[in-house]
């Protein structure tokens, strides 16, 4: 999936308050300490997957890979949304997460 223009560029220029505060809101959420940051976007990649949200995927993955996420586990936090609402996460978002890991630097 090729996004012409980032999402969150967009909201930043056209809503710039809201957008401080939600930005505000991730960085607390970031700051947390129960979790790791790499465990934080694998479970954030399998939530947006299970709602087939593809463009939060295609962001995701490659900032998991930069936190040392391998193949196997953007792939595995993927098909584990299986049990949760069957093939719409696999199919809508796997493809095109695998494609972006493996562009990824």
């Amino acid at each position: 999936m090729e996004q012409s223009q980032n999402p969150m560029i967009v909201f930043e220029k056209e809503a710039p308050m809201v957008a401080e505060a939600f930005n505000g809101l991730i960085e607390a959420l970031k700051n947390l300490n129960g979790l790791d940051p790499k465990t934080k976007q694998l479970i954030y990649i399998g939530i947006k997957s299970a709602l087939g949200d593809t463009t939060a995927v295609f962001y995701h993955v490659a900032m998991a890979k930069e936190l040392g996420a391998t193949r196997d586990e953007i792939k595995d936090t993927i098909l584990i949304t299986l049990t949760v609402n069957g093939l719409n996460g696999v199919t809508g978002c796997l493809p095109m997460a695998l494609a972006v890991y493996d562009k990824a630097v």
